[in-house]
């Protein structure tokens, strides 16, 4: 079957339900994999799972995000290196309805991730489909957004100074959600990647891939684990800001994401 196929025979969770599974303060383990092996996983998964439905997205909406850095990336770099309590800051964009974020999130050296968002006012333009939606970008649009109540946010919640930001890349991707049966673990499925580098001008897209990505509070029993097993799928971790740089951007050097990147090279591209 294929993955618009799949979507249709899940039970549905409403997004009034799935307040009781935010997990804003979670473990966090990803999973890469073939678009054809995510078709067997959602075809394993579905006795186990609810799929999430809006009325705007449906069961797999769009996503636009613009990630952030300082002028020297020292977000990015510290990533790379592997700091313990590196952040990240970005404005995420649900398209289909419409609502906007900046969002910081934080790693601890614990492994959880700790995520804050504000809402705030964004300019996306859709050219096309949804899956087509671009970002209608200009310098000053964040700096109008970095005003006020949210500058005070970030100012309290990122350890970089505001006023050194910049935008350096956007993504975009459709998401599935499921929720396990006992509302205590979150599955997020990305699919359909998209990069484009603000600095180099590079675009790159990755349709063979699907990223996969629990989220726990703590390490309670996760039924899609063993499934995983099954299909011989192992964790890896990929982040979308890091992994984007680092694959347009050839001046930005990769440190320990060179491995993951010889494998999506070699895998998907």
């Amino acid at each position: 079957m294929t993955l618009q196929q799949l979507t249709t025979l899940y039970r549905p969770i409403s997004l009034e339900e799935m307040k009781s599974v935010k997990l804003m303060n979670r473990i966090d383990t990803k999973f890469v994999m073939p678009v054809e092996t995510l078709c067997q996983l959602l075809d394993m998964a579905r006795a186990d799972y609810r799929m999430q439905d809006t009325e705007a997205g449906g069961r797999n909406a769009c996503y636009h995000t613009v990630y952030m850095d300082t002028g020297r990336y020292e977000m990015y770099r510290a990533h790379v290196v592997g700091h313990a309590g590196r952040q990240k800051i970005r404005v995420r964009s649900y398209v289909d309805s419409g609502l906007h974020f900046l969002e910081v999130k934080t790693k601890n050296n614990h492994g959880r991730t700790r995520k804050k968002r504000v809402s705030v006012q964004w300019q996306i333009a859709t050219e096309g489909t949804p899956a087509d939606t671009l970002l209608t970008f200009d310098r000053g649009q964040l700096a109008a957004t970095l005003q006020g109540e949210t500058l005070a946010f970030v100012d309290e919640k990122l350890r970089y100074d505001a006023q050194a930001l910049q935008p350096v890349i956007e993504n975009r991707f459709r998401r599935i959600t499921l929720v396990n049966s006992a509302m205590t673990e979150r599955l997020t499925i990305d699919t359909g990647l998209q990069f484009d580098n603000l600095r180099t001008g590079r675009h790159l897209e990755l349709p063979a891939m699907a990223i996969v990505e629990l989220k726990r509070d703590g390490r309670q029993p996760s039924p899609v684990l063993a499934m995983l097993q099954q299909l011989r799928i192992h964790p890896q971790g990929f982040s979308k800001y890091a992994m984007g740089l680092a694959l347009t951007d050839p001046e930005l050097h990769p440190g320990r994401l060179k491995p993951r990147l010889i494998k999506v090279w070699r895998k998907y591209m």
